[in-house]
């Protein structure tokens, strides 16, 4: 039997006659990835390394940067991400779980109990400049 990757929230009245929410991991993830990327100091999310390179993704893979948990109210998750070069990194990875958090709560009603920042890379951001030549 597969496990689902939905999870279901509610019901929201006592009599259950509303019905139930069901939040999927990925768009817990999706949400999760977008509020990291929003951080200064973020370059992107990783989706791990790969053959000792961290691979970068783009904005439709967000959710692969992030390992989510989902019970019935909570949450919990870990954050895959890529910082610039020169940033403080302690600061950056506080920032990251302020911004998840409240992201998270508050479209989505669970309550995060936990999220662990791996920083996965370093971005080395080069300013495009013309090439002088070798010889004059």
């Amino acid at each position: 039997m597969e496990a689902s990757n939905e999870r279901t929230i509610g019901p929201y009245d006592k009599d259950g006659d509303t019905g139930v929410v069901k939040i999927s991991d990925d768009v817990v993830g999706t949400i999760a990835g977008i509020a990291a990327t929003e951080v200064e100091g973020v370059a992107g999310m990783s989706g791990g390394i790969v053959g000792g390179i961290t691979e970068m993704l783009g904005g439709k893979n967000l959710a692969k940067g992030v390992k989510v948990e989902v019970g019935e109210r909570e949450a919990a998750l870990d954050m895959f991400v890529v910082v610039d070069y020169g940033v403080r990194i302690p600061e950056v990875a506080q920032r990251v779980q302020e911004s998840v958090k409240r992201a998270v709560e508050s479209m989505t009603g669970l309550s995060v109990v936990e999220i662990n920042v791996h920083i996965q890379g370093v971005a080395f951001h080069q300013e495009a400049r013309e090439e002088e030549p070798r010889v004059r």
